[in-house]
C-alpha cells in the first residue's frame, strides 16, 4: 500500500490528537491532588494552559505535515521524524509522571528532554523549512518555561 499525502496527513493529524488526549485525560484524573500544591505566583490559569497548548498542539502537526511534505528522505529526514515520535512520548510521560504518578523529580526530568527534543526541532529542520522549525518555537518556549515551572512547583512543596 502506498501513502499519499492525504493519509500522510491523517496520520500525523490522529498522532496528534492521540498524544493531546491522552496528555489531559492523565491531566484531568490528577487535577485533585494538583489542587491541593502550592503553586507559583507566575502559574498561568488552567485557561491559558489550555489555549496554549491547543495552539502548539495545531501548530507542531502543521510542522510535522510540512517537514513530511519534503521530497528527500535522507538521515536527516528521518532523524527529526524519529525525535517527533520521541517528543510525543515524552509530552504524554510529562502528564504521566507530573498528574498521575506525582513524581515531580521525573516530571522535571521529562520536561528537560521534552524541551531539549523541540529545540533540536527547531535547529534541525531550520535550513530545510523554515517555517516548519518556526511553527515549533512557541512549544519549544513554553516547554522550557513548564520545565522550569515543574521545578517552581517541586520546591514550594
Amino acid at each position: 500500500m502506498t501513502w499519499n499525502t492525504n493519509m500522510r496527513n491523517a496520520v500525523i493529524l490522529a498522532s496528534t490528537f492521540f498524544v493531546a488526549f491522552s496528555g489531559s485525560l492523565v491531566t484531568r484524573t490528577g487535577m485533585g491532588w494538583y489542587r491541593t500544591l502550592s503553586l507559583p505566583w507566575f502559574t498561568p490559569s488552567g485557561r491559558i494552559i489550555g489555549r496554549v497548548w491547543t495552539t502548539i498542539f495545531i501548530f507542531g502537526a502543521v510542522s510535522a505535515i510540512g517537514w513530511w511534505g519534503q521530497k528527500e528522505r535522507d538521515r536527516r529526514f528521518w532523524t527529526v521524524a524519529g525525535i517527533f515520535v520521541a517528543n510525543a512520548l515524552l509530552n504524554v510521560g510529562w502528564s504521566v509522571a507530573f498528574f498521575g504518578l506525582h513524581e515531580m523529580v521525573v516530571a522535571i526530568w521529562i520536561a528537560a528532554f521534552l524541551a531539549l527534543s523541540v529545540w533540536l526541532l527547531v535547529a534541525l529542520m531550520w535550513k530545510r523549512r523554515l517555517v516548519s522549525s518556526i511553527l515549533l518555537v512557541p512549544y519549544a518556549a513554553w516547554a522550557t518555561f513548564a520545565t522550569y515551572l515543574t521545578y517552581a512547583v517541586m520546591r514550594l512543596q
